[in-house]
């Protein structure tokens, strides 16, 4: 990424951002320009409703769906997987242009950061996002910023223990990072299934207890004759998926009060990490017999403590962090840790820095076998407003 490229209209200067990643190089991140146009399947499929309805679409003479990259994550993924490095330990980090509508600032703007993948030791490596992250806003004069932390995978964790439908498992899982849509889908699985039913419901229920592939191939025949191609950037196959999802979903039988006093009482835990991993240890403990048969949330909790121990070795002072088990990142793709640094001023709208685990990414584009990945990405924008530009 050249200078040049950085000083487009409204763009921060990028003097300090370029000496940002030299710095991030010298702690061993490759650097890496991916391109600016890609495919938009990976984005609308993987990212999650908040950029979807952000990004700038545009199609080829083909007819295959292509989008100005609206964030990084994705893009050095696809990248890691294409190189001769791909399933290996490898960093790297960035530095250019992401495009995004915005209400009030412009669809351009810089981001920088790091991408890391193949790392076994996971508590290691997400405590090494946090602490570079720490380092990104000191090196714009910002040695204290307000630390939020969560953890997606307790979440997934407690959820699979749970007695539910796949389908509800997965989709509550999904609306983790979506305050709104949990909140609404608690309140759905907690009324009884006679109520409010669709009106095509009665094909639903059909379609739930036949055989998947059978029923698959029924509705996107259907859709097919009915002369539909694509809805909202989704294919007909994924049409279908999302119908006979909702085939899953509506066969649930309400939510038990007790589990969902469960979840939301979990939701509840909060304060600083060492606190927070107290209060996990007796939530786990009071929670009814057999619920995590295989151990799951036991070892999240494990890997969330033993994170802990390594940003206290890396001089990160854990007791500044505020960790939430209700925080989460409105990015579907997030599968464990997550974080995000803000100006305790509120000088700043949104996060500085932000990022996260994602180990089940890589296999969703295309790998073999699944791949350990964390990351963050750093506004350049915000943080050098908060210097004056400088």
């Amino acid at each position: 990424m050249t200078t040049a490229s950085l000083t487009s209209p409204g763009a921060p200067p990028p003097a300090r951002a370029d000496a940002l990643l030299a710095s991030f190089e010298r702690a061993g991140y490759a650097r890496l320009a991916p391109a600016i146009l890609q495919p938009a399947e990976p984005f609308l499929d993987l990212s999650g409703e908040d950029i979807r309805k952000r990004m700038y679409l545009t199609t080829d003479p083909q007819g295959r769906e292509l989008c100005l990259r609206p964030d990084l994550t994705i893009p050095v993924s696809r990248d890691y997987l294409a190189s001769p490095a791909a399933g290996r330990p490898q960093g790297f980090c960035y530095l250019g242009p992401v495009f995004r509508h915005r209400d009030t600032a412009p669809g351009e703007f810089v981001q920088a950061g790091i991408e890391s993948f193949g790392r076994p030791d996971k508590a290691a490596a997400d405590a090494e996002m946090l602490a570079l992250g720490l380092e990104a806003t000191a090196h714009y004069g910002l040695a204290m910023p307000d630390i939020r932390v969560g953890d997606v995978a307790l979440f997934s964790a407690l959820i699979a223990a749970l007695d539910l439908a796949p389908a509800w498992k997965r989709r509550l899982i999904k609306d983790f990072n979506h305050k709104s849509s949990l909140a609404h889908d608690l309140d759905r699985l907690s009324i009884s299934a006679a109520h409010a039913r669709p009106e095509y419901q009665g094909v639903l229920a059909a379609l739930a207890g036949s055989d998947p592939k059978a029923a698959h191939a029924l509705v996107t025949d259907l859709l097919s004759i009915a002369g539909i191609s694509a809805v909202g950037g989704r294919s007909v196959g994924e049409i279908a998926d999302r119908f006979l999802e909702q085939a899953a979903l509506g066969a649930q039988t309400s939510l038990p009060k007790a589990t969902r006093a469960l979840i939301e009482e979990f939701l509840t835990i909060s304060g600083e990490p060492d606190e927070a991993a107290a209060q996990l240890r007796v939530f786990a403990r009071n929670a009814a017999p057999g619920r995590d048969a295989e151990g799951a949330f036991d070892a999240a909790l494990d890997l969330f403590e033993s994170r802990t121990g390594f940003l206290a070795a890396r001089g990160v002072d854990v007791s500044r962090i505020r960790f939430s088990t209700a925080f989460g990142r409105g990015l579907d793709y997030y599968t464990g840790f997550v974080f995000e640094l803000h100006d305790p001023g509120a000088r700043a709208t949104g996060q500085l820095v932000a990022g996260g685990r994602y180990d089940g990414l890589l296999t969703r584009l295309g790998s073999a076998k699944p791949i350990p990945a964390v990351g963050f990405a750093v506004w350049i924008e915000r943080l050098a407003a908060l210097q004056g530009g400088s």
